[in-house]
C-alpha cells in the first residue's frame, strides 16, 4: 500500500543505497536531499513529471548549474524507481526538459601569462604546498587527488604518478559529527591511472623523494593529508600574492586540458590523463577555445586549401 510521503520514501532509500555504494557517495545524496530535493518535495504524497519539472526551472533559475540540477534529477529518478519497486509512494516516471538558451557558465582558467607567472613563483619558492601546485599545472590532477599523493605513488623509474586515492571532506550532518575527512580509491576504473611527469617536474620531485619517506603525503611531509578547503585557500592566497585574477582550483585542471589541445595534443591521450572514461567529457567540459586558437584553426583551413 502506497502511504509514504517523499521525505519518508527517500530516507528509506538512502538507507537501503549505504548497504552498497561509498560513504562519500552516501554523503553527497545526503547533501543533495537536505539542500534541495526534501524542503521542496517534503510531505507530497505523489509527483508527477510537470512536478519535477517545476522543480528543475525553479532551481535553474535561482544558480544552480545545469550539471548540479541533472545530478540531482538523477537522484529523484532513484528515489521514483525505488518508491514504484517497494509500491510505497506514487512517483511518475519522468523525463525533464532543459532550455534550450540556458547560458552555461565557463570555468574560468589561466591565461598563458598569468600561468607562466605563477610557474616562476612556484618554482622560485620550492615549499611542498607549491611543489603540490606545479604537480596539478603539470598533469591536471584534481585537488582531492593531490591530496591524497603518497611518495610511494612518483615513480622516478618510470616517470610517472600514480593516482590511487583521493580526499575529501563529507557531509555527514548527524548528532555526533556534520563532516568528516576521508580516503578513498578514486570514484571510477579511469580516475585511477598512471600519468607521465615532464622534465620539470622531475627534476624537482628527484632530489625531494630522496629524503622522504614512501608512506608520507607529498604535501604535508607527514602520515596526515592535506585538507582540500585548506589547500584551495592557500591557492587563493597566492594568486591575490600574485595580482593574478581568482580562479576555483578546479580551473588549474581545465587550463591543463585547453593549453593540452592548443598544443595539438592527441585527444585521446588527454582524456586518458584525465582520467576521464570517454573523450566526450573531455571535449565538452574542459577545452575553452580562445579568439587565438579560432583564428589559427581558420588560417590552417586555408592554408590547407592554398588560399
Amino acid at each position: 500500500m502506497m502511504a509514504k510521503c517523499f521525505k519518508e520514501t527517500a530516507m528509506l532509500w538512502l538507507s537501503e543505497k549505504r548497504k552498497y555504494v561509498k560513504i562519500s557517495t552516501v554523503c553527497v545524496y545526503k547533501a543533495s536531499l537536505i539542500s534541495h530535493i526534501i524542503p521542496w518535495f517534503d510531505k507530497a504524497k505523489s509527483i508527477s513529471e510537470k512536478d519535477v519539472q517545476e522543480f528543475v526551472l525553479y532551481k535553474l533559475e535561482n544558480g544552480l548549474s545545469q550539471k548540479t540540477v541533472k545530478d540531482i534529477v538523477i537522484i529523484i529518478k532513484m528515489i521514483g524507481k525505488f518508491a514504484r519497486k517497494n509500491r510505497i509512494m506514487k512517483v511518475e516516471d519522468f523525463e525533464v526538459i532543459y532550455p534550450k538558451d540556458f547560458k552555461k557558465k565557463r570555468m574560468e582558467i589561466l591565461s598563458r601569462e598569468n600561468e607562466r607567472k605563477l610557474i616562476e613563483h612556484l618554482k622560485a619558492n620550492k615549499t611542498a604546498k607549491n611543489i603540490g601546485l606545479l604537480i596539478c599545472i603539470g598533469t591536471g590532477i584534481r585537488i582531492g587527488e593531490i591530496c591524497g599523493l603518497k611518495w610511494s605513488d612518483v615513480d622516478l623509474e618510470l616517470c610517472e604518478l600514480n593516482i590511487q586515492r583521493t580526499v575529501q571532506r563529507v557531509y555527514l550532518n548527524n548528532n555526533k559529527e556534520k563532516t568528516r575527512l576521508i580516503i578513498n580509491e578514486p570514484k571510477t576504473i579511469s580516475s585511477k591511472r598512471s600519468i607521465p611527469l615532464c622534465k620539470m617536474l622531475i627534476g624537482f620531485l628527484k632530489p625531494l623523494k630522496e629524503y622522504e619517506k614512501e608512506q608520507f603525503y607529498v604535501l604535508t611531509d607527514g602520515n596526515d593529508p592535506m585538507e582540500p578547503r585548506i589547500y584551495r585557500n592557500y591557492f587563493d592566497s597566492i594568486l591575490k600574492e600574485l595580482a593574478i585574477p581568482k580562479i576555483k582550483f578546479h580551473g588549474i585542471r581545465h587550463t591543463f586540458a585547453t593549453r593540452c589541445i592548443e598544443a595539438s595534443s592527441d585527444y585521446k591521450a588527454i582524456s586518458s590523463i584525465l582520467g576521464h572514461s570517454n573523450i566526450t567529457t573531455t571535449l565538452n567540459l574542459y577545452v575553452h577555445p580562445d579568439s587565438m586558437q579560432k583564428q589559427r584553426c581558420i588560417e590552417n583551413m586555408l592554408k590547407f586549401l592554398n588560399c
